[in-house]
Parts: structure tokens; sequence; C-alpha cells
């Protein structure tokens, strides 16, 4: 650390926060706005998921390499390329006329983005001496936090009182700052042009993961192995993981350590990690159109209602964060299970009649429970780990949970829009011109199945009914997930007294 560094610090620390919550932001600042962006692009539910999951998957892809890239061009270029990359992507992002145009634009988004958190946290650690990196990993940590805080707030109020656009545009003045106070202060760092990175593998990993990605997007629309292109698209999957694993048991340095899944501990954290971003990311994907679409709340109103999450997630990592090392983490664990696993209970019992209170108070738990998970399955998924094993395995560890929140989005969007066909399908059967619940006045007068006017009526009272049955599946099967990897905790060695953490961290 140089003295340059160190008069500059502030300077850095501001510019680099920026950076992060530019990322945070944008992980959550468009959920809110998915039901505009669906009429404004003409997309169908499951189609305009492709939103959430380009971005979420191209950032899985790219995350790995950043330490490759910042140790072979130097952290400075990389990190201002990153800014610059982002902010200009989402302004393509805001101006998209079509669906196509803002999936490709949002790959660019999740490529650029990916390495801004990783770089961030990188920076800060190096520009501040040990015994303050605690207090630069806080200011790290609230940029982290803020995005989920800020991100539906934000979102609301510009899409309802502008655009939906201006949801990407926001990000134009904070790349701006950002890139300006790094190309003045943040200093060159060192480059290793020896530095090698294991293309192959990278490369099999990216396609694999990207043609899985596009089979899960499309095989709704295009009635999944019914599809000759959703066929070529799980050979190319199958075909390229093959090679991954392959080239990963026989090459010397491969892109990824398979030794690193001889650790129970960190086979069952990288489990739970994944099961983490499945459930939370799809439930986030999942509540604006429910809000909005059939509760017919305005987009603030569903954004103020969503955002109380965030704030419980940040409450429980700061009161979680005082307790991991002095109580068992796997009772930790447990807490955060089983308040996630309530809150989808909960869920599982909503109509269009739930009120905003009951809502508020339902995300408020969800968010505790993701921060009672976050803090401690970080801390005991690379214990057992040697030092020079955790760079690794931490990228291992975010790319699952990316990995899983793509997944989580376009599975159980497929399934809403299958479920609701289904149930409107099964509820129609009983809408005949015979069915004695019928015969009241008011009912033939309004849905009537003998009229066009009533037949149309009944088909909107039926399909808000299917989608609402399906809503509840969905919530049915994200309560199962969040259940089904519970006995993972016991894989954990037990942790909380000194003599424990000094066996786990040896």
């Amino acid at each position: 650390m140089s003295a340059t560094d160190v008069s500059n610090r502030g300077a850095i620390t501001a510019c680099v926060s920026l950076a992060t919550l530019m990322q945070a932001l944008d992980s959550t600042i468009a959920n809110v706005a998915l039901p505009h962006m669906q009429g404004s692009l003409s997309a169908s539910q499951d189609q305009i998921a492709w939103v959430l999951t380009s971005y979420i998957a191209a950032a899985a892809i790219m995350t790995p390499p950043t330490g490759y890239l910042a140790a072979r061009f130097g952290t400075k270029r990389v990190f201002l390329i990153a800014v610059a990359g982002f902010t200009g992507a989402s302004m393509l992002c805001g101006i998209a006329q079509s669906l196509p145009q803002i999936v490709v634009f949002r790959l660019l988004q999740g490529v650029f983005g990916a390495p801004l958190v990783p770089l961030s946290q990188a920076v800060l650690l190096g520009i501040y001496p040990k015994e303050r990196q605690g207090f630069a990993m806080a200011l790290f940590g609230l940029g982290v936090m803020a995005g989920p805080i800020l991100g539906p707030v934000i979102g609301g109020w510009l899409t309802e009182d502008y655009s939906w656009r201006f949801v990407f545009y926001i990000n134009l003045p904070v790349g701006v700052l950002a890139f300006a106070g790094m190309m003045l202060f943040l200093p060159y760092g060192r480059q290793s042009a020896g530095q090698k990175l294991d293309w192959l593998g990278f490369g099999a990993l990216s396609i694999a993961i990207g043609a899985f990605q596009i089979l899960l997007d499309r095989g709704e629309q295009l009635d999944w192995f019914g599809s000759g292109e959703i066929w070529i698209e799980a050979v190319i999957a199958a075909g390229s993981f093959y090679v991954f694993l392959v080239h990963t048991f026989t090459s010397d340095k491969p892109f990824v350590n398979p030794k690193l899944f001889l650790d129970r501990s960190f086979v069952a954290g990288t489990l739970i990690i994944f099961t983490v971003g499945l459930t939370y990311y799809a439930s986030l994907a999942l509540q604006p159109p429910y809000l909005q679409t059939l509760m017919n709340y305005p987009v603030v109103t569903a954004g103020l209602v969503l955002g109380p999450r965030g704030v419980g997630t940040m409450i429980a990592m700061l009161f979680v964060g005082q307790l991991t090392g002095r109580v068992d983490t796997r009772l930790l664990l447990g807490i955060g299970l089983g308040l996630t696993a309530w809150a989808f209970y909960a869920m599982t019992g909503w109509t269009p009649d739930v009120s905003k209170t009951t809502i508020v108070v339902v995300g408020f738990i969800q968010g505790v429970g993701l921060g009672f998970l976050f803090v401690p399955l970080s801390a005991v998924t690379f214990a057992t780990l040697s030092p020079g094993q955790r760079t690794e395995a931490s990228g291992i560890y975010n790319l699952s949970r990316n990995i899983g929140s793509s997944v989580g989005i376009s599975v159980f969007n497929s399934l809403l829009t299958t479920n609701t066909q289904v149930s409107h399908a099964d509820i129609a059967a009983q809408v005949t011109s015979v069915n004695r619940a019928f015969e009241g006045q008011s009912i033939t007068q309004f849905l009537s199945p003998v009229t066009a006017a009533g037949r149309a009526a009944l088909d909107q009272v039926v399909t808000q009914q299917a989608t609402i049955i399906s809503y509840i599946d969905d919530y049915k099967l994200l309560l199962i997930s969040t259940l089904a990897v519970a006995p993972l905790i016991f894989l954990f060695a037990k942790t909380g007294s000194a003599p424990d953490r000094t066996m786990a961290l040896e």
C-alpha cells in the first residue's frame, strides 16, 4: 500500500462503493418494472423473465475469470473497462425497442458487471491496513445490501413517474462518477504477463451454462423436447459439460480444481447456496407481476411493499455477524432455512385479497431468513479449506449461486405459465350451460356461458383463478426446495466454541 493509496483512500472508497451499489441495484431494480416492460416489448410472462436470466447467466459465466483478468491486465484497467461497459450496456437496455435487443444488451450488462463486486472487494482490502479491513468490508457490505432495499423502491418510482427505461438510465450518472473517480485516484496495479487461464475448461463450462439457460428460457415457448431447437441446445449443453468434466479430471491445472469437492462442508455449502439463489430470485421475479397484475397495485406501491425484504436482510446480517463464531453455525443456518420456509408457506395461502401488512411482514421475515443464511453459510463453507483454496472456492460458490438464480427464475416462470394453462382447462371444463351454479340471476346477467359477453367475462375470471392456483403451486415448490436442503446442515462440523473454530481454520 503506497502513500498515494492512503491519501486517496476516501476517494477510492467512494468510487468503488458507487460501482458496487450500481451492480447490486441492477440485480433487483428491473424486477418491479417487468410488467411494464412486458407490455412495451410485447412479451409473454415467461419471455420477459429472459431480461433477468440473461443478466444473471452472463454474470455467472464471467465472474470466475475476473481474478485472471485483473492479474493479467491490471486491476485498474479491468475496473475501468467494466464500469464503462456496464454503463454503456445500461444505456442500450434503456433504448431497446424489442425483446431480443434488450436480452442481448442485458447479456452485455452481465458480462461487464460480473467483475465489479469482486474487484471492489479486492481494491478495498488492498488500500486499507489489516486492522481496518473489517471497516472496509462493512462499507462494502453496505453497498451490496443497499441494492435489494433501494432497488424495488427506486425502480417503482422511476417506472411510475417516468418510464421503465429509466431503471437503466439511472446508471449513467453513477457510472460516469465512478469511472471519473477511478481514472483519477485508483492506482495501476501489477500485471503478470505469465498469468494463465484454462481456456478450454472455461470455454466448455461457459457453453454448457449458456446452452442450458437458453434451453430453459425457450423450452416453454417451443414445447420442450417436441422442438428440434431444444434437442440441439440439450446436446450442446450435455456435450460441453462432458468435455468440461473430462478436461477437469485429466488436466494438470484445470479451471476448476476437483479436489475442492472432496471437502464435505464446501459441497454442502455450494448446494445450499445454489438452492438459496434458486428460491430467493425466483420469488423476487414472481411477486411484482402478482402484485401489479392480480392485485392491481401501482408500480410505486409494489416497490414500497417489496422494499422491507431488503431491510430484513440487512438487519439480520448485522445481527448474525455478531453471533457467527459464538453460536453453532448449524443453528443459525437452521433458523435461516426455517424462516425462509415459513415465508413460502405463508405465500401458499395468498389470494389477491391479502393485505399490504401481510405482504410486508412476510417479505421482511423472508429477508431476515436470507440474512441468517448468507453470513454463516459463507463462513462455514470455506472454514475447512486451506487459504490457498479459498479464492478458487469462492468463485465456484458464487457461480453456483448465480446459476441457481437464473435456473430458478426460468423454471418457476415456465411452471407458472404451464400450470396456468392446465388449471384454466380444469376450471373451464366445469363452466357449462347446465352447471347449476349459473342459475342465479346476478350470475346469469354478467357471467352467462351462453352469451359472448358472458363467456368473455367468464374467461377473465377463470384465467385469474387459474393464475392464482399456479402461483400457489410455485410457492409450494419453493417451500419444498427450501426444506429439501435442510438435512445438508448436518454435514457441517459443529462450530461456536474457540477450540472448534481453531480446528476448522487449521
